[in-house]
């Protein structure tokens, strides 16, 4: 919330075209992840634009509970409900992620020509999936 470039994906959450899911560890009753959709246009536009009728996937899963599956849930769940509601779905993600696969598994695909430096140095792309 403190990174104005970063606030804009969860900034006054439950606009109208704000969607996701959230994982509850069921032994706690604890939320260790969550997967949600944003429009962002205009002057808002995310580090994932692809165009004005495309929103910008995040996610996130407490470092803990990584590699346990629950990201794959939250966006099999999430791309599943998203598809009557929009055509596409976008991201941008570092070259050196993990989830690379795991996104290149679920059907996204590299944004042509969409390579930038990122933030901290390195190399970030778009991805896309297209319903």
């Amino acid at each position: 919330m403190n990174n104005p470039d970063l606030a804009k994906y969860v900034k006054n959450w439950g606009r109208k075209d704000d969607s996701g899911f959230v994982a509850i560890l069921e032994s706690s009753n604890q939320p260790v992840g969550a997967a949600w959709l944003r429009l962002l246009t205009g002057e808002n536009k995310g580090y994932g634009y692809v165009d004005d009728r495309t929103p910008e996937l995040a996610i996130a899963i407490l470092p803990q509970h990584r590699n346990k599956g629950i990201g794959t849930q939250l966006l099999t769940h999430l791309l599943g409900a998203t598809k009557t509601s929009y055509p596409s779905v976008s991201l941008s993600i570092r070259a050196t992620n993990p989830a690379l696969s795991l996104y290149k598994q679920l059907g996204f695909e590299v944004v042509p020509g969409s390579e930038t430096i990122n933030r901290v140095g390195g190399i970030s792309f778009k991805m896309k999936i297209d319903f």
